[in-house]
């Protein structure tokens, strides 16, 4: 934080001198004063993130707590998705892996139940698999479909007890299903998340987004540059945004390489790919 804003801090036990310029010296103070309150324990990582997004965004009142679980929104574009999922009904969450897309849009949906704005929460995948073939794998469809859809439960078991989304998930409030299950449904008063919407087809796309029912918020997440479909086979993500930008109701929220918040590596991973592909 130092070289970034090109000031001196000197620690004298509990208290903290900031030698520099008045502009880069209060924006040091801010960022110490608001990991001071943060009471946890934020790695390396996590710090070097927060330092970064900085400048683009006020750290002020990002940090979400849904019942005893209080984590910090690390960066502007994390803080954007969690405001615009609570004032819109359908919001897409665009961007590379590990931006916590899905782990903030399932963190939303959980205060939203738990404030009894919502009765259900929905989540949902395509049924498409990354390298391996379904077929071959023993079950039915949800059998086969349920070790890709780990995520979404690991993030349900961060917010609620593993016994507790077993119950809810038993008396059919919680469901975790294939998106190909989705049809022929209308469904009200819920939170649906579909993850991973890159491997949706248009005609999937469609299908889903005409099942939202009174009362219902939707958030679709995906990143269109790793889909699983095969090469002739266009994504339903890809056009989403000329079709909608200018609907009232439906937001974007797009994140970038910077907002990655898994190891310092991935975000340098991303950028390489990205500069490939250019």
């Amino acid at each position: 934080m130092a070289k970034k804003y090109d000031v001196e801090i000197i620690r004298r036990g509990s208290s903290f001198t900031i030698i520099g310029e008045d502009f880069n010296s209060k924006n040091a103070k801010q960022i110490l004063n608001y990991l001071y309150f943060q009471n946890q324990e934020i790695d390396l990582d996590d710090l070097s993130l927060i330092i970064d997004n900085y400048s683009t965004t006020t750290l002020e009142n990002k940090d979400l707590k849904v019942k005893q679980k209080k984590f910090v929104v690390k960066t502007s574009n994390q803080k954007k998705l969690c405001e615009e999922i609570f004032k819109s009904d359908l919001v897409f969450g665009i961007g590379p892996a590990g931006t916590g897309k899905t782990f903030l849009s399932v963190a939303c949906a959980v205060q939203l139940y738990e404030e009894k704005k919502i009765e259900r929460i929905i989540l949902t995948r395509p049924a498409v698999e990354a390298g391996e073939s379904l077929g071959f794998l023993p079950g039915d469809l949800v059998q086969k479909i349920d070790p890709y859809l780990k995520p979404l439960y690991d993030s349900l078991y961060y917010f609620l007890s593993f016994d507790r989304v077993n119950k809810l998930i038993e008396k059919n409030i919680i469901e975790i299903v294939p998106l190909a299950y989705m049809r022929g449904r209308t469904l009200e008063n819920a939170f649906i998340i579909l993850d991973e919407a890159q491997n949706s087809t248009k005609a999937q796309m469609k299908m889903f987004l005409t099942r939202i029912g009174k009362g219902s918020k939707v958030v679709i997440t995906g990143d269109p540059t790793q889909t699983d479909l095969p090469s002739n086979t266009e994504s339903g993500l890809s056009n989403v945004e000329f079709l909608f930008s200018k609907i009232n109701g439906i937001e974007f929220v797009k994140f970038k390489s910077q907002d990655v918040v898994r190891h310092r590596l991935v975000k340098e991973i991303i950028k390489a790919y990205e500069k490939n592909e250019k």
